[in-house]
């Protein structure tokens, strides 16, 4: 089930394109933080983003720019602005499509189906082939952003899962903060240091869910290191 974020501030607007998405089977967060929206963001861990334009305290660019800062999930604008400059900004802010109020709903569902095939379904990249990596009997699958362990199994995010690919290049090794920050986003310095660990917190929870704890040590003022030793009690 694919998980939608829509950045909408009326309320009217908001409530009825939420429950027609979800009468096509997609879980649906309505922000409510609007000063806050790149925390919520972070916080719902969304795979599409519906974005309004004239948005209290900040307006929908500068969220689309917070928003590509650490994450490439499609982001479709939805605004009642209708000229062509407001929709070049739109795209060179970083958004994936534009769709001008009023509209059709079955056109944004359409235009949602559209956003998610091209970036997670068949018009998606294909993935390299690749083998599957193992440490101590921990497989990870990095096209299928997959933990196996035991028999059990746990999907990551995509940034869960480039921020543990990066950590287990180098296995027992401290990784630097500015190193993750690289491997996971394109503008580092939009990313303040809280992101990180955020992202850092929710691979540990995935790993607990194998079974797996204390595998990521924090090393105060360098980084971080993935403490494999887990296999000794294999």
């Amino acid at each position: 089930m694919y998980h939608l974020f829509i950045v909408e501030d009326d309320a009217q607007i908001r409530r009825i394109v939420a429950e027609h998405l979800q009468r096509y089977g997609y879980q649906v967060t309505q922000a409510m933080r609007y000063e806050a929206i790149k925390d919520e963001f972070l916080e719902v861990e969304p795979d599409l983003v519906l974005l309004d334009i004239n948005l209290p305290y900040f307006d929908g660019f500068y969220w689309c720019r917070q928003i590509r800062a650490i994450s490439n999930v499609p982001v479709l604008f939805i605004s009642a602005r209708t000229d062509e400059m407001n929709q070049v900004m739109a795209i060179e802010h970083g958004g994936d499509d534009y769709l001008t109020k009023p509209f059709h709903l079955d056109v944004v569902v359409a235009k949602v189906k559209s956003a998610l095939r091209r970036a997670y379904g068949e018009y998606a990249q294909a993935p390299n082939t690749e083998s599957v990596r193992e440490l101590e009997g921990l497989r990870f699958w990095p096209s299928r952003n997959e933990l196996h362990f035991q028999g059990k199994v746990v999907a990551l995010t995509k940034n869960e899962a480039r921020l543990f690919a990066r950590l287990a290049d180098t296995p027992n090794q401290i990784v630097s903060r500015d190193d993750l920050l690289e491997a996971l986003w394109d503008e580092v310095h939009f990313v303040d240091d809280n992101t990180l660990s955020v992202n850092v917190t929710r691979v540990r929870k995935r790993l607990s869910e194998l079974g797996i704890t204390d595998a990521i040590q924090t090393i105060r003022g360098q980084g971080y290191r993935l403490n494999i030793n887990w296999g000794a009690s294999l």
